[in-house]
């Protein structure tokens, strides 16, 4: 009976008028704004290659169910997505570029029009990946900053798209959390006013410049000539003479002075000033380059400006900063520099490298361990005799008259008489010096390991640190004053005194690690606003600008041609002196034969 009777009541209650328009019911249940989902997720699938992680984290927002829209509702685009919009297209006053981000226009929708569900869902896409697309610049990620050269390494904190998708979901003002994704740094905020300044066409805010000083016409001004304009031309490229000397004497400093002036500026740099080098004296503003104008002034501030996104929000409350064209260290605590000096840098084709890392400890008196690439390209030549690579017999007084010594793979020491240079791979041997007057690191080298391998240390070539243009190591950076940086910071980091300083030189390769490593920063500025307002330039000394520039705008990259490195001359041939790969012949080098070895 009780089968009969469910069977009555079923079919009774499908005879109800409710449930006669059943067929029609679901589409009622699907509100707008989870049509307008639906049509979103259709719209993201499938995945493609070219932007995985920003559709990974759309296709992950949408794809969860009620997941309310962003940037829309039934009346097109709502309040939040028409602030977001805003936002984004003040884009070019931060260094970046509006048209960069594809948009819906905000009054384009039409609620009567057939495809009004798509229209929504596609404007709600378009914000979206807009949205991702500013945070990832705003933090650097336009360029690769490797591709353009090796020598280019900064730690990029690009934003995770899907933790930016769940956070400006949950923000009560989605415009400023974009916005905080640009660097918060006073001197990136400075950059950006003149930006706005220059674009404006309003009136400039920086200080008149001084005027230049100029070398009338006269005899060639040389090493040794005593002259009335030697004085001028002490003024014009500052480098006063040493306290007590006649400043008419063209000496050692202001020779070398000249010398780099004509390399920053394309002449040959015999030290010679003629008339040709008189005409670049008097043409260019003081020891900088030519100060840009137009629109090359704006490319400038945009390229410095993206540097500062290669920077962490938070340099920490004590670091260290050495930016390579201007050839200057800083010290920083609580946003203030403590301590500045002068810095020798890399060569254009031995670059110092643009990264960060952390420094560990502070080496007083240390080994030079010499690097492979040095050994091939400065020391091998050298130990040919007769100067020729067919001469015949070997030459290693070079060894001894600048205290090399010798280790083999056992960590023996080895003389280097005994030794057939003719048959053996000089890299396959230790080679160093010994703490000494002689060291080419000094008496303090300053250690924070990274995969290029550099550090900063003392010199014995002080004489470089008078040159307007110091682009002469290795790739190492070499500091004046090194002594007082180490008491800075060992001061700072376990209450060192003077005295301590004194003690720790006493000894020989003495290690001292720091209880709280320190951040340091090595950057490429070549472009900063001062205090009051005025504009400091630097040489582009190892082509960044350009290459930088090219890559912004969409242009063939100018890619980097590095130098040699230790690990490309491993991968090359073996070190045959009788033929095949040759470091370069003796002639080719440095007439400075010191300078030639340790330009380190």
């Amino acid at each position: 009976m009780r089968p009969i009777l469910l069977g009555l009541i079923l079919a009774a209650s499908f005879s109800l008028p409710a449930f006669a328009a059943e067929p029609d019911g679901p589409a009622t249940l699907i509100t707008p704004t989870e049509a307008v989902r639906i049509a979103i997720e259709g719209k993201l699938s499938p995945k493609s290659n070219a932007r995985k992680a920003e559709q990974g984290a759309l296709v992950e927002y949408y794809s969860v169910p009620d997941q309310p829209l962003l940037w829309v509702d039934e009346k097109g685009v709502n309040e939040r997505g028409k602030a977001v919009m805003a936002e984004i297209g003040k884009a070019d006053d931060y260094g970046l570029r509006a048209s960069d981000y594809a948009l819906p226009k905000a009054d384009g929708f039409n609620a009567a029009d057939a495809k009004a569900k798509d229209w929504l869902a596609d404007a709600e896409i378009k914000i979206s990946y807009a949205v991702l697309d500013y945070a990832n610049d705003a933090r650097g990620g336009r360029i690769d900053p490797q591709r353009l050269s090796e020598n280019l390494d900064p730690t990029l904190a690009l934003p995770d798209p899907s933790e930016v998708m769940g956070s400006i979901a949950i923000r009560a003002d989605p415009a400023a959390y974009l916005r905080s994704f640009q660097p918060d740094q006073p001197q990136f905020e400075a950059l950006r006013q003149k930006l706005l300044e220059i674009r404006g066409g309003g009136k400039s805010t920086e200080p008149a410049k001084p005027d230049v000083v100029t070398i009338p016409d006269g005899p060639v001004l040389k090493l040794g000539v005593e002259d009335e304009q030697v004085a001028l031309l002490r003024k014009r490229l500052e480098v006063p003479a040493a306290p007590g000397a006649n400043e008419k004497i063209f000496d050692k400093d202001l020779f070398d002075a000249v010398r780099q002036f004509q390399l920053a500026h394309g002449a040959a740099p015999d030290g010679l000033v003629g008339a040709g080098t008189r005409r670049m004296l008097n043409t260019q503003e003081q020891s900088q380059p030519r100060q840009p104008g137009g629109q090359a002034k704006v490319q400038a501030l945009i390229l410095n400006m993206e540097r500062w996104r290669w920077l962490p929000h938070d340099l920490g409350p004590y670091y260290v900063t050495v930016n390579i064209p201007e050839f200057m260290l800083r010290v920083v605590e609580d946003d203030k520099t403590i301590h500045s000096t002068r810095v020798v840098t890399g060569k254009p084709d031995k670059q110092t490298p643009v990264f960060s890392d952390e420094m560990e400890e502070i080496v007083f008196n240390p080994y030079w361990n010499v690097p492979n690439s040095i050994k091939m390209q400065e020391i091998a030549p050298y130990l040919q005799q007769g100067g020729g690579f067919f001469g015949g017999g070997w030459d290693t007084s070079v060894l001894a008259r600048h205290n090399l010594h010798i280790r083999g793979a056992s960590g023996r020491e080895i003389d280097p008489e005994t030794i057939d240079w003719g048959r053996v791979d000089i890299r396959n041997y230790e080679l160093y010096q010994p703490p000494g007057p002689d060291n080419v690191l000094g008496t303090v080298k300053f250690v924070f390991p990274n995969k290029h391998d550099v550090y900063m240390h003392d010199t014995t070539q002080k004489n470089l640190f008078a040159q307007a243009v110091r682009a002469e190591s290795h790739g190492c950076m070499r500091v004046q004053n090194p002594q007082e940086l180490a008491l800075l910071l060992l001061h700072h980091d376990q209450g060192w005194s003077q005295a301590q300083i004194s003690s720790a030189l006493d000894g020989e390769d003495n290690h001292i690690a720091l209880k709280t490593h320190i951040p340091v920063y090595i950057t490429y500025f070549t472009l900063k606003v001062n205090d009051d307002g005025s504009i400091s330039t630097f040489n582009d000394i190892y082509g960044h600008d350009a290459r930088m520039a090219a890559a912004l705008s969409g242009k063939a990259m100018i890619y980097d041609t590095p130098a040699q490195t230790d690990s490309e001359v491993v991968a090359g041939q073996p070190w045959n002196p009788r033929g095949g790969k040759q470091p370069r012949r003796r002639e080719a080098l440095d007439n400075d034969f010191t300078r030639a070895l340790f330009g380190f």
